[in-house]
């Protein structure tokens, strides 16, 4: 069986019951890996691995959770979402194995659509997750009412607690903030230049976010492409877009987990090693030459 990644993104960071809760529903059937909890975000990010039908069962019974337990009427966060559940995505970790990673998105969208959801399969970059989320909640149903958008599963309404849920087979990405203190114009200026869609770098998208209870400014980023956008390269355009502006960069924080050559290539760079590579380091030496 092939094993398979997922990081569901929660609309929770701030109950630590609720985050346990779906922490055991996942951790049923599936290795539990990292979780990422955010207060100001007010959501909670898990990277899980399984293979095929066990990843599946791990992740509906998360949903599950999410969905008895998360009422987005009460929820106010920094971070966009259309549902309890925002996004679940399923990530292979060769590529020979996104066709694997696509059926089992999709039968996690059928689960999901039983539990009262409407499951929207996204399909970057024309249909991302900000696709969906563009207006928020209102504007999202809205469209559905219009007849603009149809769930790929489930019926045609929101729940009226949970939202919706984005699912979808996907690359892996890196998810990095760059926290700084300044003010939120400035996060968002830096956002735009940074952010592929306005002319910055490849394969990165970029929020400029104001997170009130740390008390400090965000730029929000997934890197979609790493290998064109490495992350050390990444935090260091941000630094300098922030100086420029007079905001004073004060740390990164990784959503999550990063690729080995991604850490390696970001090694190199501070060490200042000519061609180095995943080659030179040791342990996934002894990996690639273990019998």
């Amino acid at each position: 069986m092939t094993v398979l990644e997922s990081v569901p993104n929660f609309s929770e960071g701030r109950d630590r019951e609720t985050i346990e809760a779906i922490c055991a529903a996942l951790a049923s059937a599936a290795r539990v890996l990292d979780v990422h909890v955010d207060a100001d975000h007010h959501r909670s990010v898990f990277t899980v691995v399984g293979e095929g039908d066990a990843l599946v069962e791990a992740l509906a019974a998360g949903v599950s959770v999410a969905v008895e337990r998360i009422d987005l009427r009460l929820h106010e966060g920094v971070h966009p979402r259309i549902g309890a559940a925002d996004i679940v995505p399923i990530v292979p970790f060769e590529p020979g194995d996104f066709g694997e990673a696509d059926r089992v998105a999709r039968n996690v969208g059928a689960r999901l659509a039983a539990l009262g959801l409407p499951v929207f399969l996204y399909a970057p970059p024309e249909r991302g997750p900000a696709f969906y989320r563009r207006g928020g909640l209102a504007a999202l149903e809205a469209r559905l009412g219009a007849g603009e958008l149809a769930p790929d599963f489930g019926e045609g309404n929101l729940h009226p607690t949970a939202g919706g849920v984005i699912v979808g087979a996907r690359g892996p990405l890196i998810a990095l903030n760059v926290n700084l203190r300044g003010d939120a114009a400035v996060a968002r200026a830096v956002a735009r230049a940074v952010r592929e869609r306005d002319g910055g770098l490849p394969g990165v998208r970029a929020l400029g976010l104001d997170l009130p209870r740390a008390g400090v400014v965000q730029v929000s980023m997934n890197i979609e492409d790493w290998v064109a956008s490495p992350p050390h390269v990444v935090v260091g355009r941000v630094a300098a877009e922030a100086e420029a502006r007079g905001a004073e960069v004060l740390g990164s924080e990784l959503v999550g987990l990063m690729p080995a050559g991604a850490a390696a290539a970001a090694a190199g760079s501070a060490l200042r090693i000519e061609g180095f590579d995943l080659s030179r380091v040791l342990e996934l030496r002894l990996a690639d030459s273990s019998p």
